[in-house]
């Protein structure tokens, strides 16, 4: 079975997304690039890894966490899109049409959105104008406010229908229904018991649009183990597992070697 996603068919193996947070305060890996040298090196490891695509972002949304101006955010992720030249596939995870519009600029072809281009105006003309394909992930308030007191009747049903109105939203400004994506938002405005809703859930979402399931070294991990990051692997890789089992497109992992190794003997176990 084949899906279509960003316009050509891909097989059901769900595609890694290596996160390369360019951020001091990220919950997991926060200040772990002290020079611009330094995270695209670690852009080229993790496609030689078997990442399909790197994504490069300059704001932490984490819970709680800090505002941060588009000045310091662009100055954050330009000079590693620079210092890349284009040799590497990459993604912008960002809010800011700027931001966006600077990193498909310089070879960008994917804008993942926290927000699903609702936080800044400018951002859904631009992303339709531009071609390129887009994730939408649903969150609830803003990182700084969103897990205060999370609240839902039916996480999944909610969720969904949420998400299915950003892809009519999105669809009716002019982008390709085959360029979106959806991501639930694991840890976004959920306690555990929404994002284990959730993550049952998967297959219920993948009836909107190709799923991104972004669960890697996540709380939720924690309070069911009570591992710290940054060892929380051999959850992210169960929760990997997971979302290649319920057909999801895509996974967005910090751990990129040790899930590309899981996934491809999962495929092979699968025959």
């Amino acid at each position: 079975m084949l899906r279509r996603f960003f316009g050509y068919a891909t097989a059901m193996t769900p595609r890694v997304l290596g996160i390369l947070n360019l951020t001091p305060d990220s919950f997991s890996d926060g200040g772990r690039f002290a020079s611009v040298a330094q995270a695209a090196d670690a852009a080229h490891v993790m496609i030689a890894a078997g990442a399909a695509m790197v994504d490069i972002g300059g704001e932490s949304t984490r819970p709680g966490a800090p505002f941060v101006s588009e000045a310091e955010e662009l100055a954050r992720v330009a000079p590693v899109i620079d210092a890349l030249g284009g040799q590497v596939p990459f993604s912008i995870d960002t809010r800011r049409a700027a931001v966006m519009a600077y990193a498909l600029d310089h070879g960008a072809s994917l804008v993942n959105d926290v927000s699903a281009l609702t936080h800044d105006p400018a951002a859904l003309s631009l992303v339709a104008a531009r071609g390129c394909g887009v994730v939408l992930m649903h969150m609830v308030g803003t990182p700084a406010t969103m897990q205060v007191a999370p609240a839902y009747g039916d996480v999944v049903r909610e969720v969904g229908d949420w998400l299915a109105e950003r892809v009519e939203a999105c669809v009716a400004a002019g982008i390709v229904r085959t360029n979106i994506t959806v991501d639930p938002g694991i840890g976004f405005g959920k306690t555990l018991d929404h994002n284990l809703a959730l993550l049952r859930g998967l297959r219920t979402l993948g009836e909107i649009a190709p799923v991104m399931l972004g669960a890697s070294r996540k709380a939720l991990i924690g309070k069911l183990t009570g591992a710290e990051t940054p060892d929380r692997l051999p959850g992210s890789l169960a929760l990997a597992l997971h979302g290649a089992a319920t057909g999801c497109a895509w996974v967005r992992v910090h751990d990129v070697a040790e899930t590309v190794q899981a996934l491809r003997v999962w495929e092979a176990l699968r025959g």
